[in-house]
């Protein structure tokens, strides 16, 4: 048996289980996937200060995220198709995220709907949202999470347009899968994933088919869904939107300053330094990469939160110093999920907060609140040299 000690354990564990078009799904970018890959390797190029003789006993890493108790600074990112990377795969995270003391966000295009979500684990969750051009659609999702007892909602700026992902265009990626001969070939050798299917609850999108008019089955989905995300959407729509929130939000997608003030100035209660995993404007720079310019820029006036590249404590530890109030993990969940199912998203949680608890003490600091930059090591051209 596998002994399990870092995410990159789950993530070849995972590789062997999910079929190949959700592996796929799960770990790439758009274009030539620079971007995907630098959110990853940026966080390298950030070192630590090691410090000792100082006392280490009852350490926390306890902190809050727009006002809510965390165990760690991590919430589980919004995370599409996650349903089918497992059977139940949202109800099965948002039910390790209840249990290990973290947020849980629902993407707007789960398998699970967001009632089941909330039947299955009676507590508070985030949810995610995507603009439609279907206003009345997007107003009742809103009002759905608000009745299923959402405790906030993360509106996603960064994707007005889909980017061009190669791989999911060749795997010809669907929920449920499309059963061409190459897919029917790598299904069959999923026998665990295809046994847990046959019993989920759904294996369609459940906040959206038998919700819009017309669309009562996957047939009809695919094509609602690739002319509905909103190319329209501005600041002025995003007001509205909170407007009819009437509650906690998040903005998830600012990747630039000056983004980042105009979040501060419709009054959202924090942001999310997001380049969408790598999976939109590949070239541009990563996530960590970008954090200490938004900082600098709104720092003091609003919650920052980082998404993209974290698959370590000492990932997250990096960018709490470097001013973030949380972060957020995907595919490093994901790994767990498509793993073990709900005991492997807990394995997750448990690696990353073992490696920030044990970096935190090796930096000399007992809680995490206490981080800064004074614990990091960075290079004096970090944030890039570009002309003006």
């Amino acid at each position: 048996m596998t002994v399990i000690t870092c995410i990159e354990d789950l993530k070849q564990l995972y590789e062997r289980r999910v079929p190949r078009m959700f592996y796929d799904y799960a770990e790439s970018g758009s274009w030539t996937e620079q971007t995907f890959r630098d959110n990853v390797s940026d966080f390298r190029d950030i070192r630590l200060r090691q410090r000792v003789a100082v006392d280490m006993t009852g350490r926390s890493t306890a902190s809050q995220m727009i006002g809510q108790d965390v165990a760690m600074p991590v919430a589980l990112a919004p995370v599409g198709l996650t349903g089918m990377q497992h059977a139940d795969g949202e109800i099965k995270a948002a039910l390790a995220a209840r249990d290990f003391g973290v947020p849980f966000t629902l993407s707007t295009m789960s398998i699970n709907s967001i009632e089941e979500v909330a039947e299955a684990t009676g507590a508070p969750f985030w949810f995610q949202l995507y603009t439609m051009k279907d206003t009345d659609y997007t107003s009742r999702l809103i009002r759905r999470a608000r009745d299923a007892g959402c405790s906030a909602l993360v509106i996603t700026l960064d994707l007005q347009i889909l980017g061009q992902r190669h791989k999911d265009l060749k795997n010809g990626l669907s929920a449920p899968p499309k059963l061409t001969p190459k897919t029917i070939a790598n299904l069959m050798t999923k026998w665990r994933w295809g046994i847990g299917m046959l019993g989920a609850r759904r294996r369609n999108f459940g906040n959206i088919v038998g919700h819009v008019q017309g669309i009562s089955d996957t047939s009809s989905l695919g094509a609602w869904t690739a002319e509905q995300f909103d190319p329209a959407l501005d600041w002025s729509k995003v007001e509205k939107l909170m407007e009819q929130w009437d509650g906690k939000v998040i903005l998830k997608g600012i990747l630039d300053p000056e983004d980042a003030k105009m979040a501060v100035k419709l009054g959202a209660d924090a942001i999310v330094v997001s380049n969408h995993g790598g999976r939109q404007l590949d070239g541009a720079l990563s996530s960590i990469r970008m954090l200490p310019k938004i900082m600098d820029a709104v720092g003091g006036d609003i919650e920052v939160h980082l998404d993209g590249g974290i698959r370590t404590g000492q990932d997250v530890l990096k960018a709490v110093a470097l001013g973030a109030r949380g972060t957020y993990i995907g595919r490093a969940y994901i790994y767990g999920l498509g793993a073990l199912g709900q005991k492997g998203v807990t394995r997750a949680l448990e690696i990353i907060h073992r490696e920030l608890d044990l970096t935190m003490a090796f930096c000399g600091e007992r809680e995490v609140t206490d981080l800064g930059r004074h614990n990091l090591l960075i290079p004096e051209d970090f944030e890039g040299r570009w002309q003006g």
